[in-house]
């Protein structure tokens, strides 16, 4: 892939549930990421007056690198179309719902979009604590954008008390069909819940493993001015995976599809070893989505899978240990699942490839190299595992 896909993240939730405040704490804390932000009215974006750099047309240009742009729905695909150009130089896009669409159909508008340049990013759903029985009585409707969402942030948690925060919570977790659940006040949630910080060390895809941890003080998980409960990532936990061996499609794709309730994200790089060796997949996962990119492994880079998952409420352990059966040497015992099988072991991972073309083209990749791994066997040379592959 020429240029990295633009996450586009849809912001939704009925008035007053401080989604506009939330939007206004991203652009305030975005970590260095150009962001994009499409709305339908410059008035719904309370952004101080110091922070805008000047305003064309219907776009205004904020003072930190961000965009923001008033459109109505049928102009949503003309503005990502420009937005999305490498001159822009955008690391992340956020719709507004509000004014544009029912949450669904911008889903289903980005889902469907032919512009090879963005990826959806999930649907973020902003519900007010303290109102959320009064928000169900007049809109019902909230129980379906629920059952849609990826994220789901309770905000003006600071409004209930605790055994009502824990009553609405469960409600909405049980509305949310496995959608991650965190809260909040005044809309502070951490922004690499959406996006990273850019990277201080090497970057994998949209996502910095060095970021991860740069969230303290020092550097080693401390903050020497207030406890950890107070930071706003104590809201969702992140666990990193990493395997020098080769990971079976077969295995990965089971765990990916048993993904547990409040499993956010997934992002990094899959090593399938003699499965494609001339290929490294970018993993990008978030809620139900799930894409796989192929790119040649980048000359010198050792090949190794990384992955980084993050959601609220998951068991980090046992995230990693199902992890830990995926590569082809794990413990499973199953020969049908052996690092010697036939290329249709990748056809289930070349279904998440987004282009039909590009599917298509790794598939015969795939078939060449195993192939060629079958010619040097019967030519007595050494087996799949001997060959200088990597």
């Amino acid at each position: 892939m020429s240029q990295r896909q633009i996450p586009v993240v849809v912001l939704a939730g009925f008035l007053g549930s401080g989604k506009t405040t939330l939007l206004n704490h991203l652009l305030r804390h975005s970590g260095g990421n150009r962001i994009g932000v499409i709305v339908n009215d410059f008035g719904s974006i309370e952004i101080d007056s110091m922070t805008v750099a000047g305003q064309v047309g219907s776009t205004v240009s904020l003072g930190n690198g961000c965009l923001c742009c008033a459109v109505d729905g049928s102009e949503l695909d003309a503005y990502l179309e420009k937005l999305t150009r490498p001159s822009v130089g955008l690391d992340v896009i956020v719709v507004e719902a509000s004014g544009l669409a029912e949450p669904q159909e911008l889903v289903r508008m980005l889902l469907a979009s032919e512009n090879p340049h963005i990826v959806y990013g999930g649907l973020l759903e902003v519900v007010d604590a303290a109102e959320f029985d009064a928000t169900r009585q007049r809109h019902p409707e909230i129980e379906r954008h629920l059952a849609l969402a990826d994220l789901i942030v309770l905000n003006k948690t600071d409004r209930v008390g605790e055994s009502e925060q824990r009553r609405v919570r469960a409600e909405v977790a049980g509305f949310g069909d496995g959608a991650a659940v965190v809260t909040s006040v005044y809309g502070r949630i951490d922004p690499e819940l959406l996006f990273e910080s850019k990277p201080k060390g090497e970057r994998f895809g949209q996502l910095s493993f060095d970021d991860l941890g740069g969230h303290d003080d020092d550097g080693h998980g401390h903050d020497h001015e207030h406890g950890h409960e107070g930071h706003l990532h104590a809201a969702y936990e992140a666990v990193s995976f990493t395997s020098d061996d080769a990971m079976d499609p077969r295995r990965l794709l089971e765990f990916l599809d048993a993904r547990p309730e409040g499993l956010y994200r997934i992002k990094g790089f899959v090593d399938f070893g003699a499965h494609d060796p001339r290929n490294r997949y970018a993993l990008h996962a978030v809620g139900r989505f799930l894409r796989f990119y192929p790119e040649p492994w980048p000359r010198g880079d050792e090949r190794r899978t990384q992955l980084v998952l993050i959601g609220s409420g998951i068991d980090g352990d046992t995230l990693l240990e199902q992890l830990g059966r995926c590569p082809v040497s794990g413990p499973r015992g199953d020969a049908g699942h052996s690092g010697h099988a036939g290329p249709e072991a990748m056809w289930g991972v070349l279904r998440y490839v987004q282009e039909a073309e590009d599917a298509r083209a790794a598939q015969e990749d795939v078939r060449d190299v195993q192939e060629d791994v079958r010619d040097a066997q019967d030519m007595g040379g050494p087996d799949a595992s001997g060959l200088p592959l990597n």
